[in-house]
């Protein structure tokens, strides 16, 4: 075991933990109050081997490396990839460096790409969307042209619009470590790198949809979903159904009692709790189809919220009841 700590809060960790889960661990206890100082992701995903180490926006400061050896380190490093050491002190949200150095690299991340958020499907869940307003500087010092792509469809349910992409490579390896063949991957290098399809193939396997919930921006959306309705018009509800290929649990998006859209259910990280086929999110589009749960839970910071109670049975009686007591008071 190793001792912690990050902005202030000491934990006792497993040895091989890295500063970023040690740092959600620390969020996650409920004796824990205070700002949220796990640092940003796009790219780390923890359900997908040796993901993280490519975006950089989880870079921490180490201001003490160990007991055995309490140099700081030289530089800041991606605590998605750097293990804690016994007596590590790391800075995040306590660091000015640190908060500078990660506005230079939500600006890279930004350069190509396209201010559409007000057409984009994925407006409102966007993870870049939080990073640019979080830790993001208020305008690019980027004049040049942007690269732009086609829009292309690589398969009948999911669009491709690569001039959104931040090449997170989440979705090449979904594909990689959950399906049977992978038919996808980044086509070229540098600058004029890209998201492609090998010789224009179309994926088809039966978790493929899951790219779409693993994309932190809109560069992978659902075909059968897109245009029909802002995420915070729309109703929440967890649901299941027996399914013989995956969990079955799943998130409806409801207008009335008309299904707009099927998706994974994500933990409080953003990450899919379990990963579900296409059956179930493009072909279940009858509520009839599922069991109701209840209302999802929804983080109040999220545009989704606005609205969305899920206890408005309990709300009604503490709204009565403080109509008695101003009653009485009267």
């Amino acid at each position: 075991m190793a001792k912690v700590t990050i902005d202030g809060h000491m934990i006792e960790v497993p040895d091989g933990t890295t500063i970023l889960q040690a740092a959600r661990m620390i969020v996650e206890d409920k004796d824990y109050v205070g700002a949220n100082i796990a640092p940003p992701t796009m790219c780390y995903y923890s359900k997908l081997k040796t993901s993280g180490g490519y975006c950089r926006t989880c870079i921490v400061k180490v201001t003490k490396g160990s007991e055995k050896d309490p140099r700081p380190m030289p530089k800041p490093v991606a605590s998605c990839r750097t293990n804690v050491m016994d007596g590590m002190e790391v800075q995040n949200l306590t660091s000015p460096d640190v908060l500078e150095a990660r506005k230079g690299v939500v600006e890279f991340l930004l350069i190509n790409h396209p201010l559409d958020c007000p057409i984009c499907d994925q407006a409102g869940e966007c993870d870049l969307q939080n990073l640019g307003y979080g830790h993001g500087m208020a305008k690019t010092r980027y004049d040049f042209k942007r690269r732009t792509f086609q829009q292309i469809d690589i398969g009948p349910y999911i669009k491709l619009h690569m001039t959104r992409c931040i090449l997170c490579y989440r979705c090449v390896k979904t594909a990689d470590q959950i399906t049977d063949t992978r038919v996808h991957g980044v086509m070229n290098r540098g600058d004029v790198s890209e998201i492609s399809t090998y010789i224009k193939n179309v994926i088809t396997n039966d978790f493929s949809g899951n790219v779409i919930d693993v994309c932190p921006v809109g560069a992978l959306t659902d075909r059968t979903f897109r245009f029909k309705s802002r995420v915070w018009f729309t109703k929440p509800m967890d649901a299941h159904r027996g399914c013989t290929k995956c969990s079955g649990k799943v998130a409806l998006w409801l207008k009335g009692t008309e299904v707009l859209r099927v998706t994974a259910r994500k933990n409080v990280w953003g990450e899919v709790e379990d990963w579900i086929c296409n059956e179930c999110r493009f072909e279940k589009k009858n509520i009839h189809d599922w069991t109701i749960e209840g209302p999802r839970h929804i983080e109040r910071q999220s545009v989704i919220s606005a609205n969305h109670y899920e206890n408005l049975a309990q709300l009604k009686l503490d709204v009565q009841k403080q109509q008695k007591q101003l009653s009485a008071l009267k």
